[in-house]
């Protein structure tokens, strides 16, 4: 550090006599350097506004200048840090002529001399760096906005220390009940339970009645399975499968012939029955299945896809919505498609070559013997074609949705089953 001492900065106001003594002042000592190693050669101005020192003593506003030779930076300043309000000073940095940067500093008081970098700050003190002391308007911030319109939001009924469940709105609201209850999926509650009104009971390894000689196809259990899909019958252990080795109707359960029961089987069976007239909230649809299909160039009927549906799933007063869409790759050939319920055939059409896009929706209210089905097709060219027809196919045996298509004739065309989908909304009462 060269010896040459700078001209020091002095910012107290000369006071008469009785008035307190002039503030204790920091130093600042560095060496400053250029990008190319070099020393500085310049001068730095100081200046600050009117802010009251630690000692009480009175600061107004000034400047000082600070020359820089061969890099020596050296003044004396009155500290900011304990001042009110908390000032800082701007310094600004000049050399062959061109103001070259500004800063600023916070100077704490100090015995020993301090570097540039133990007082350098980013912004004025109290104030962020980042909004450099002025606040940022929510709609400055892009997709702020659009982000909390869609975060959820406290509804009418949230209250803390409650379970959370999402309202009609999209609001987040509180469960009500006792502490005791259950709770179902709508955001109700209820007593907890496995009889009467509270919700559904559960059998387990029941030995269904009837006699195991060989013979005798016919049993009976104790209760009705609802659904009739929850039952589980077991003989010698091995889950017996519905329509192929028994069918249910009610609690009886009739044996094929073929699986009919033999002297020393044994037979168990496990099921969950729903009291009626207690729903447990409102039942919700049921994907039955969904997914992509398979493609075709050939001229003979393909199944591009199959949706099966285990015997018993399908109820009296569902309805069951099917969807289905196929696309043609080519313009060389024309193509036809079919889609089938069981052994009813719902659809089957024929397009023509520039044909490019097919859809279809079906629409099965389930009664008690048949199910009527509704059926509309149509194309990115092809008109729109629709028709109600019966389904007699029996829901107690396993229900295979196919859908299928085959083109006009040899050809590097292809036909895709895009995406099929089958939908339950189960019966209310």
């Amino acid at each position: 550090m060269s010896a040459l001492k700078l001209a020091i900065a002095s910012l107290a106001i000369c006071l008469p006599a009785s008035l307190p003594a002039a503030p204790t002042l920091t130093t600042i000592q560095d060496v400053i350097y250029n990008a190319d190693g070099t020393p500085y050669n310049g001068f730095a101005v100081i200046n600050w506004t009117p802010f009251t020192a630690g000692g009480s003593s009175q600061i107004g506003t000034q400047s000082v200048t600070v020359n820089i030779v061969n890099g020596n930076l050296y003044v004396q300043l009155v500290p900011t840090t304990n001042s009110t309000p908390a000032g800082y000073y701007t310094v600004t940095f000049n050399s062959g002529g061109n103001n070259q940067f500004t800063e600023m500093w916070a100077v704490p008081p100090s015995t020993q001399p301090l570097h540039i970098a133990e007082v350098l700050i980013t912004s004025p003190p109290g104030t962020s760096p980042l909004s450099g002391g002025t606040p940022i308007p929510e709609s400055s911030v892009t997709g702020l906005l659009a982000d909390l319109a869609v975060r959820p939001m406290e509804g009418t009924a949230w209250s803390t220390g409650r379970v959370a469940f999402i309202d009609s709105s999209g609001a987040l609201d509180a469960v009500t009940g006792n502490v005791s209850d259950c709770l179902h999926v709508d955001g109700s509650s209820g007593p907890c339970g496995t009889s009467g009104t509270a919700g559904p009971s559960f059998t387990d390894a029941e030995v269904p009645s009837g006699a195991v000689d060989g013979a005798n196809t016919t049993f009976t259990i104790s209760q009705v399975p609802t659904p009739s899909s929850s039952l589980s019958l077991y003989r010698n252990g091995v889950l017996q499968k519905a329509g192929l080795d028994y069918t249910l109707a009610g609690n009886t359960v009739q044996f094929q012939a073929a699986s009919t029961p033999q002297p020393g089987d044994t037979l168990l069976a496990s099921y969950r029955v729903t009291p009626s007239g207690s729903p447990q909230g409102p039942l919700a649809p049921q994907i039955l299945c969904a997914g992509m299909g398979s493609a075709t160039s050939s001229a003979s009927i393909t199944t591009l896809g199959t949706c099966t549906i285990p015997a018993g799933t399908i109820q009296p007063g569902d309805r069951v919505k099917i969807s289905f869409d196929y696309s043609h790759e080519g313009t060389l050939a024309g193509f036809a498609f079919t889609v089938n319920w069981g052994n009813t055939v719902l659809v089957s059409r024929s397009a023509n070559a520039s044909e490019t896009f097919i859809t279809g929706r079906a629409e099965a209210g389930v009664g008690s013997s048949a199910a009527q089905v509704s059926v509309q097709t149509w194309g990115a060219s092809m008109n729109l074609a629709a028709t109600v027809l019966n389904a007699y196919d029996l829901l107690s045996f396993p229900l295979t949705l196919s859908f299928q298509g085959q083109m006009a004739a040899a050809t590097t065309d292809t036909l895709t089953l895009r995406n099929f989908t089958a939908e339950r909304l189960p019966a209310t009462q």
